[in-house]
């Protein structure tokens, strides 16, 4: 006799399957195509969903079992998968129960070749010969394991062998020029300038031309003064006579 499940464990099976991939969040971390280290993406066996009896549950159950295969397609950005049930959700309820009995795995795998073919964009060596081996195999247990495991093992080797970066020589340090003394712009000066007034400072006395004015002024005035004398003398002589 062939089992069957129960439509109401079948329901509390359809809201327990989230709480599955809780142990996958434990996983070590890995390395990404830069070689940095982060958190592995591990993909979701959406099979494990619709291996159900799917003839006795009700179309409302059978449509929450589909709610919860469209939730890890949008997960795990299974474009593929996601497109496809939201298309069969819109139409019945036998359309719905046959995609889930035979058409998941088919759209699933696709989705997975998909992203074992984007893993190799810009990777090493070891990530494309493991992605071309699993591509070969074709299985959807090779593409899973693949994704889920093999890709970071053959980062690890392609990132082992890269070369270690070396660091660059510290630049050297020129000293600048030794600044000159003497402020840029600053007047310098000249030997012919004056010390002030009144010769302070230990200014030497004026002679030349200036001095030679003087003894001609001073000498006419001599003069003057002399025929002055002379003049007024004589008019003193004729008064008295």
């Amino acid at each position: 006799m062939r089992w069957k499940i129960p439509a109401g464990a079948l329901i509390a099976l359809a809201f327990l399957v989230p709480a599955a991939p809780a142990a996958a969040q434990f996983e070590s971390p890995g390395k990404d195509a830069a070689c940095q280290t982060v958190e592995r993406k591990v993909y979701q066996d959406v099979r494990k969903i619709v291996a159900v009896d799917l003839d006795t549950p009700t179309d409302q159950e059978i449509r929450v079992l589909t709610a919860q295969l469209l939730h890890w397609a949008k997960v795990d950005k299974l474009a593929g998968l996601q497109d496809t049930v939201e298309q069969r959700l819109k139409g019945t309820p036998e359309e719905l129960r046959a995609f889930l009995k035979k058409g998941v795995p088919n759209v699933w795998t696709t989705d997975l070749r998909i992203k074992v073919n984007q893993s190799m964009t810009g990777a090493g060596v070891n990530v494309k010969k493991a992605a071309q081996v699993t591509l070969d195999n074709g299985s959807a247990d090779a593409l899973l394991a693949y994704l889920n495991d093999g890709v970071y093992t053959a980062r690890e080797l392609d990132c082992a062998s890269q070369p270690t970066p070396t660091p660059s020589a510290s630049p050297s340090v020129t000293p600048s020029a030794t600044p000159s003394t003497t402020p840029t712009g600053a007047a310098t000066p000249t030997a012919s300038a004056s010390l002030g007034a009144g010769g302070e400072g230990g200014g030497l006395p004026k002679t030349g031309a200036n001095t030679a004015i003087v003894a001609s002024v001073g000498a006419v005035l001599l003069l003057l003064g002399g025929i002055g004398f002379l003049i007024g003398r004589r008019r003193r002589s004729r008064f008295v006579a």
